[in-house]
């Protein structure tokens, strides 16, 4: 039997202020992906810590600076956190979502579509990288984040959409 597999997504502040909410999520709808859980929130400093360093670990790969910045752009708004579910989900997220430099997104991503700045041109300055969202970057991370962002209570996972056993694949009835 295959396994469904859930990953994180954060839409950032600039996501929220840039009123691309609807548009974003949309993307994954629409990829067939199944919303187990969303709320939005304005995390303390604790929260993101534990995040971006307990799990991320952005201290120890870019250093404080890029945290502080990080942590300056994360709570400048209030974020929508959701919890996404589907066959392999975590990787294939990772492709919709494009990667953490929007520069190098390829055109049809979300960075690529709706953001252009690069990490070079923002860290040189100090200034925030305004890249949409936040992806889970693996299966152990995205268990890790949804447990520091949800409790078990939060998420839905026992409804069926309509389109769901289409998208993921139906068995004929042969082979049941």
């Amino acid at each position: 039997m295959r396994q469904l597999e859930r990953t994180l997504i954060i839409l950032k502040p600039d996501t929220l202020q840039r009123g691309l909410v609807g548009e974003i999520i949309t993307r994954f709808e629409r990829a067939g992906l199944k919303i187990i859980a969303m709320k939005m929130v304005a995390p303390d400093e604790l929260h993101f810590h534990k995040h971006y360093e307990g799990i991320s670990n952005l201290i120890s790969r870019w250093g404080k600076d890029i945290y502080n910045v990080t942590l300056s752009q994360m709570t400048e708004a209030p974020v929508i956190v959701f919890v996404l579910e589907g066959v392999e989900t975590v990787s294939y997220v990772r492709k919709l979502v494009g990667t953490t430099d929007p520069k190098e997104s390829a055109p049809g991503t979300i960075r690529g579509d709706y953001t252009h700045v690069t990490r070079a041109s923002t860290n040189t300055i100090g200034a925030t990288l305004p890249n949409i969202l936040h992806a889970s970057g693996n299966a152990e991370e995205a268990v890790q984040e949804i447990a520091l962002w949800f409790d078990e209570a939060e998420i839905y996972a026992d409804y069926e959409t309509a389109q769901g056993p289409i998208i993921r694949g139906r068995i004929p009835e042969e082979k049941k």
